[in-house]
């Protein structure tokens, strides 16, 4: 669920506060750690670079978190962001339940009656 009144934390800022200085890393320590040049975590830290998968990869190998948690923590931000640019600041999912009510009963399988698909 995206925060309704404020942006979702970055990730950037999550790798910092809640990863870095509480294990007392640097960032080029980190830098070292996961194999790319120390600007690549800076830029991150910073919001001015997403996570990407091979981001999120190289994040889990180092700290205790998987590459699923990186790249959600990406997605919610993205998400909240495009939000905002497009003037849907109020719960998208209301708008989602709405439409699918109104299009009748979700199908499941391909219509021979195997719902475990």
């Amino acid at each position: 669920m995206l925060p309704k009144n404020r942006a979702p934390t970055p990730p950037g800022e999550i790798l910092l506060e809640e990863f870095l200085k509480p294990g007392g890393m640097t960032q080029m320590e980190l830098a070292a750690r996961m194999g790319v040049p120390v600007q690549r975590v800076n830029t991150l830290i910073n919001g001015r670079r997403a996570v990407t998968p091979e981001t999120a990869i190289l994040l889990s190998r180092v700290f205790n978190a998987t590459p699923e948690f990186w790249m959600n923590l990406q997605v919610r931000h993205d998400l909240w962001v495009a939000h905002q640019r497009m003037g849907l600041a109020k719960a998208p999912a209301k708008a989602a339940t709405a439409s699918r009510a109104a299009s009748g009963p979700a199908r499941r399988g391909r219509g021979n009656g195997d719902a475990s698909r």
